[in-house]
């Protein structure tokens, strides 16, 4: 299994700009597996669906706007991914396509506003076994 195949396009307009005042009013999706059906519910419904012995992951993350298009020395297109600062103007990116970016490339970014150069590559984590 690959990451590209979770790829799909979500018209902006369907993304959540702000969250919802009352959170328990969000949306839920359930599926359910063996009926083959769908129900939309709020999510304070969720405790129809927990069981004893059930664990619920709270995911707490924060998104940042963090998505950076540029060009190569060479011309070509790349997507930048910003996931975590390291220090300073030094960040742990995504890059696509990342295996055409190695130690020492320098991409451009906003008519040459902003510069980057990659320091290290790590090893992808979608290979497959």
């Amino acid at each position: 299994m690959k990451v590209s195949d979770f790829d799909y396009d979500l018209p902006k307009e369907l993304i959540a700009q702000t969250p919802i005042s009352k959170r328990d009013e969000a949306r839920l999706m359930v599926l359910d597996r063996s009926k083959k059906t769908i129900e939309h519910k709020k999510f304070k419904d969720i405790v129809e669906y927990l069981n004893p012995g059930d664990v619920l992951v709270r995911n707490n993350t924060k998104v940042i706007p963090a998505r950076l298009y540029g060009k190569k020395e060479t011309g070509a297109n790349v997507e930048f991914l910003l996931l975590n600062n390291i220090e300073g103007d030094i960040w742990e990116c995504i890059v696509r396509p990342g295996n055409k970016l190695h130690v020492g490339a320098k991409v451009i970014f906003g008519e040459g506003q902003l510069k980057a150069e990659v320091l290290e590559t790590m090893e992808r984590r979608n290979k497959k076994s």
